[in-house]
């Protein structure tokens, strides 16, 4: 068992409002309490260190964003894989194609050189919709032509 995937037994004392928020929320996602709790940690701890990064639900299941904007930290990266300049020029050119400031460009690139495997897990799944979508469109506009 990997350590991230270890889970060992704690004992914490929430407030009793804070507690009870928790349990609704719970209830609202389906989600069971303990689970919420990890996540909202988990999330709480990497936010500390990367003050620019949100979390953020949608279509594509939960993942990283750059604060103030709806660009997830996956979709950044991909736009500096993209790019053919590298260190500093790629910061640049990449936060002026986004209209971004170079900062938040950085902090996502500090964020995914943390959590690499994390984001191109989401990245991954991200490209093969994509794909599966572009071959839906693909035999839609035969059926069409």
């Amino acid at each position: 068992m990997s350590e991230r995937s270890a889970k060992q037994a704690t004992s914490v004392r929430l407030r009793s409002d804070l507690l009870g928020a928790l349990k609704r929320r719970a209830q609202e996602t389906g989600i069971p309490a303990s689970a919420l709790y990890e996540r909202f940690l988990e999330e709480g701890l990497r936010h500390d260190v990367h003050p620019l990064i949100v979390f953020r639900e949608g279509a594509g299941g939960r993942r990283p964003t750059l604060v103030g904007t709806r660009l997830d930290v996956g979709h950044v990266i991909d736009t500096i894989a993209a790019t053919d300049a590298k260190g500093s020029a790629a910061i640049e050119e990449v936060a002026e194609y986004l209209g971004l400031p170079a900062g938040h460009v950085r902090a996502c690139v500090s964020y995914y050189a943390d959590y690499k495997d994390d984001v191109d897990a989401w990245r991954e799944r991200m490209h093969l919709i994509a794909e599966r979508e572009r071959e839906a469109w693909t035999r839609e506009q035969a059926v069409l032509a």
